[in-house]
C-alpha cells in the first residue's frame, strides 16, 4: 500500500434531523476533520415538523465543501463519500425531480388520526408491522402517505414521485433516483422478507411502486456528478456509497455489531438497538426491525423522551439544566417514592402511542425540583429498559451496551440507565456515531474491510459505568408495575392525538 493510500480518508455525510454533519475518517474510524451546518425545522402548525428539501441539500454541499477544504490542507486524499441519514422522512417531487412539498420529518404528527385508524384494526396493523418491521405510527412514511393521499391531497398537488429527503439529496450528487435498503426498511413500505416494496403496504399508503425510488444495497456506489464535484472540490466520478439509516449506522459507529451488544443513544430522544442476522419483531409489536447491510438487521426501539426531560424541568423551574441534574444526582435512587411516566412528547417504543401524556405519581410535600427531575430521568431509563426487554422477547440476547449521546455529559444519566438495564455501560462519546458508521460502511464497500464485524472491532469505548447493585435491584423490582401504571393512566386520561 502506498503512502497516499495509507493517508486516505472517507467522508461520512450525516443528514441529521436538525444538523448536517460531515466527518473525514481514516480506515480505523478515527475522525480527523468535521464540519456542520444547521437545518431549520418549521413547526408553525400543530403537529407540523417540516424542512425545505433544497435548503438541506445546499447545507449538505456547504458542509461537505468545508470538510473537503480541511482534508486538502492536510494533504489527505479522499477515497469515497458515504451517507448516513435520519429515517422516516418524506418529500414529494414533480416530473423534473424538483420538490413540490416540504420534507416531512419523522416528528410531523399531523397524520396521527390515520395511524389511530390503522391501529384500531389491530390485525391489519400488526400484519403490516410484522411484514415491514416498521410500527404503524405517525413517524411511518406509509402512514404519512395514507394521510396525504386521502385527507390532504392539497399538500400533494403536483407530486409525481415520493422519496426520502436523503434520496433527493443523493440524486443531486449522482443523478440516480435510488434509495438504500436500510432507509427503505424504515418506511413501512418494504417487505422484510424480500427487501422489495410490499404490495399491501403500498395499497394502504395509496401509492404505486413506480412512484418510489429504485431500491439498492447500502454498499452500492455511484459516481459523483460534475456539479457537486465543482462546488465541493471533490473529483468528478468519486465513488458515492449509498449508505444507510442513522439508527443502524449508529450501532456500527459505536462498535455495537457483535451478538449480544446493544447500541444505545441518548440525545433529545433515545434508542436501544441490537444487530441480528435475520429480520423480525416481537409478538406484541413493540419493536422495530431495520436493515443495516451485509444481511444484518437492527432490532430495537426509539423513545421520544430522552434528555429533553431534564431541559424541560430546568425551563419549568427557571434554572440551569446542568445544575439541576447535579441536584437530582444527589437524590437517592427511587426519588424518595416519586415515579414518573416521562411522556412529555408522547411515546414511541414500546407503546407507539403518540398522544400519551406524562405523569408524576406519588407526589408529596417532601418532593422538590430535585426529586421530580430524578424521577423523570429514572422514568426515561426505565423506558429504555422496557425497550431492552421487548428486544429480548424477539430472541435477541443483550449482555453489553455501547452508549453514546450528548445526554451523557451529565453523570446522572449514565448511572440511572446502567441501573435500569442492570448492565455496565460502555461509553463511546467520541466515536462520531452514525457519520463514522457511514465511513466504516464505505471502507467495507471499497473492499478495505472484510466484514462489518471487523469494522466494529475498530471502535473502543472511552470509559465504562457499572450499575450500582442496590439501585439496579430497586429499578428491576419497580419495572413490572410501570406497564400497569401506564395502562391505568391511559384508561383514566383519554389520549388526544
Amino acid at each position: 500500500m502506498s503512502a497516499a493510500e495509507k493517508d486516505a480518508v472517507v467522508l461520512g455525510l450525516d443528514l441529521g434531523t436538525t444538523t448536517t454533519k460531515v466527518v473525514a475518517a481514516d480506515r480505523g474510524g478515527t475522525v480527523l476533520h468535521h464540519a456542520e451546518r444547521e437545518n431549520e425545522m418549521r413547526t408553525e402548525q400543530p403537529g407540523e415538523a417540516v424542512q425545505d428539501a433544497a435548503a438541506v441539500r445546499d447545507s449538505a454541499i456547504a458542509a461537505l465543501a468545508e470538510c473537503v477544504a480541511r482534508v486538502r490542507e492536510a494533504g489527505r486524499p479522499v477515497r469515497a463519500l458515504s451517507f448516513s441519514t435520519a429515517m422516516h422522512t418524506l418529500v414529494g417531487l414533480d416530473t423534473a425531480g424538483d420538490p413540490v412539498t416540504p420534507a416531512f420529518n419523522w416528528a410531523d404528527s399531523r397524520c396521527a388520526d390515520i395511524a389511530e385508524k390503522f391501529r384500531g384494526e389491530w390485525s391489519t396493523a400488526a400484519e403490516l408491522h410484522r411484514a415491514t418491521g416498521t410500527p404503524v405510527h405517525p413517524q411511518s412514511v406509509m402512514v404519512k402517505l395514507a394521510w396525504l393521499t386521502t385527507q390532504r391531497r392539497d399538500l400533494a398537488e403536483g407530486v409525481a414521485y415520493w422519496c426520502a429527503l436523503k434520496d433527493f439529496v443523493f440524486t443531486a450528487f449522482t443523478a440516480e433516483f435510488v434509495t438504500d435498503q436500510s432507509l427503505a426498511s424504515g418506511t413501512g413500505l418494504q417487505d422484510m422478507a424480500t427487501l422489495d416494496w410490499h404490495d399491501s403496504a403500498l395499497r394502504a399508503a395509496g401509492v404505486e411502486a413506480d412512484q418510489l425510488p429504485r431500491i439498492a444495497a447500502p454498499t452500492d456506489a455511484f459516481p459523483l456528478g460534475a456539479r457537486v464535484a465543482r462546488d465541493t472540490g471533490l473529483p468528478e466520478g468519486l465513488p458515492v456509497v449509498l449508505g444507510a439509516g442513522d439508527g443502524p449506522l449508529g450501532n456500527l459507529g459505536v462498535g455495537a455489531i457483535n451478538t449480544g451488544v446493544a447500541g444505545l443513544s441518548l440525545g433529545t430522544s433515545g434508542a436501544l438497538r441490537v444487530v441480528r442476522d435475520e429480520p423480525g419483531v416481537d409478538e406484541r409489536c413493540r419493536t422495530f426491525c431495520y436493515y443495516l447491510a451485509d444481511g444484518l438487521w437492527v432490532a430495537g426501539g426509539a423513545v421520544s423522551n430522552g434528555a429533553v426531560v431534564g431541559q424541560w424541568a430546568a425551563e419549568s423551574f427557571d434554572t440551569n439544566v446542568a445544575r439541576l441534574l447535579d441536584e437530582a444526582y444527589e437524590v437517592p435512587t427511587g426519588a424518595r417514592g416519586l415515579v414518573a411516566l416521562p411522556y412529555l412528547m408522547g411515546e414511541r417504543a414500546p407503546w407507539w402511542e403518540p398522544g400519551l401524556t406524562g405523569s408524576l405519581v406519588g407526589l408529596r410535600r417532601i418532593h422538590g425540583r430535585a426529586e421530580m427531575t430524578r424521577a423523570l430521568v429514572e422514568g426515561v431509563a426505565q423506558q429504555l429498559a422496557l425497550v431492552r426487554d421487548a428486544v429480548v422477547d424477539t430472541g435477541a440476547r443483550v449482555h453489553a451496551v455501547r452508549a453514546t449521546g450528548g445526554g451523557f455529559r451529565s453523570r446522572i444519566w449514565a448511572d440511572a440507565i446502567a441501573a435500569a438495564l442492570g448492565i455496565e455501560l460502555e461509553l463511546a462519546e467520541e466515536s462520531g456515531g452514525s457519520a463514522v458508521g457511514a465511513v466504516l460502511l464505505a471502507w467495507r464497500a471499497l473492499g478495505e474491510l472484510d466484514s462489518l464485524d471487523e469494522a466494529a472491532d475498530l471502535i473502543r469505548p472511552a470509559r465504562t459505568v457499572p450499575p450500582a447493585p442496590e439501585a439496579a435491584r430497586m429499578m428491576r423490582a419497580q419495572r413490572p408495575g410501570l406497564e400497569r401504571l401506564h395502562r391505568a393512566i391511559v384508561d383514566l386520561t383519554p389520549i388526544e392525538s
